[in-house]
């Protein structure tokens, strides 16, 4: 079994234009003496490896402690794609990911520096998925993310945004990208992995 941790460093992670970074305060050090190491910190819910629940754009949507666990644990596709993904790229992922699993192609994960269109999030959103994934640290264009988004968190898609691929080949995985359980959050950082049981 291998198992791929697909997350980045939290206090090194990149975070979108204009949120707050991830902040880590030492309150207690055994190396100046104290009797144990005890670490505070404070984050931006989609700093880094983070998934965003349908509060996050839209009014009424569920909130992260409200969406079922099955969205961010199971079986997944990883798909490596350059660029704008069409409407016509969306389709033909799906196409591959059916062939290989159907269960997987119920969660996507886009390996490369992709960009989901609107016309891509359509298909996606349509095609009922649970998930779709992307190492950027916005699933739409990082100037103008809104239309992406309430396309795909207004039919219920959850994203996974900020992970890393590069180690990850095409293929079907078991998927754990369980996020905190944050009452009320529009999003939160998670720690994701994919299972390569075969290998």
């Amino acid at each position: 079994m291998m198992i791929y941790d697909i997350s980045q460093e939290v206090f090194s992670c990149q975070i979108y234009p204009g949120d707050p970074a991830p902040e880590k305060t030492v309150l207690s050090s055994m190396e100046k003496g104290d009797s144990y190491n005890l670490t505070a910190f404070s984050m931006c819910a989609h700093n880094g490896t983070h998934i965003d629940a349908p509060y996050h754009f839209i009014k009424d949507g569920k909130t992260v402690d409200e969406v079922r666990l099955d969205a961010f644990v199971g079986m997944a596709y990883v798909a490596e794609h350059q660029g704008i993904v069409s409407g016509d790229d969306a389709a033909e992922i799906l196409k591959k990911a059916k062939e290989q699993n159907p269960e997987a192609a119920r969660r996507i994960l886009i390996k490369g520096t992709a960009e989901v269109s609107s016309e891509a999030a359509k298909v996606f959103a349509s095609s009922g998925i649970l998930l779709l994934g992307n190492e950027s640290q916005t699933v739409g264009p990082e100037d103008t993310p809104m239309e992406v988004h309430v396309i795909l968190l207004g039919a219920g898609v959850i994203l996974l945004e900020g992970i890393r691929l590069e180690d990850v080949s095409e293929g079907v995985y078991l998927l754990n990208a369980a996020p905190l359980n944050l009452s009320g959050a529009d999003g939160s950082p998670c720690r994701a992995v994919l299972i390569d049981a075969e290998r």
